[in-house]
């Protein structure tokens, strides 16, 4: 199985709740998952990992977290092509347009998005819960 990072941003606790979930996934999938918050990730570490999973809240006009997560991932983008990547998170507010965007964006930078990427509306409920445990059980087997 392939070695996945595990790589979120949380303001309020709901996506590293989330993350957790997609790393209990991956682990009941037989695969091998490494979770770090965003800054304690490099592009460097990057490199030793076969497939990611990405997470970050919602924040000002449905965008990523600025501060720390987006420049990490603009690190992360020409590392991603062709590798299998998941992406979720949690917002207050909108419609998951940040999510849509940001799919787009992985799409376009050449990932391999392995399954819809799963949001939570504030802190994941049962149903976003099995999705995030989902989610950690396809990139690991893709």
């Amino acid at each position: 199985m392939k070695k996945t990072a595990v790589v979120y941003w949380s303001g309020t606790g709901n996506t590293e709740t989330m993350a957790n979930l997609v790393l209990e996934g991956i682990s009941a999938a037989g695969g091998q998952g490494s979770l770090f918050p965003a800054g304690d990730f490099s592009a460097e570490q990057a490199k030793t990992f076969e497939a990611f999973a990405l997470g970050c809240p919602s924040m000002g006009t449905e965008q990523l977290e600025e501060s720390e997560f987006e420049p990490l991932y603009e690190e992360l983008k020409p590392l991603l092509s062709g590798k299998p990547v998941v992406l979720f998170g949690s917002y207050g507010w909108g419609d998951g347009e940040w999510m849509r965007n940001w799919a787009e964006d992985c799409e376009s930078a050449g990932a391999n998005l392995v399954a819809e990427p799963v949001t939570a509306n504030g802190a994941p409920d049962t149903d976003a819960s099995e999705a995030c445990k989902a989610l950690g059980q396809a990139v690991a087997k893709a």
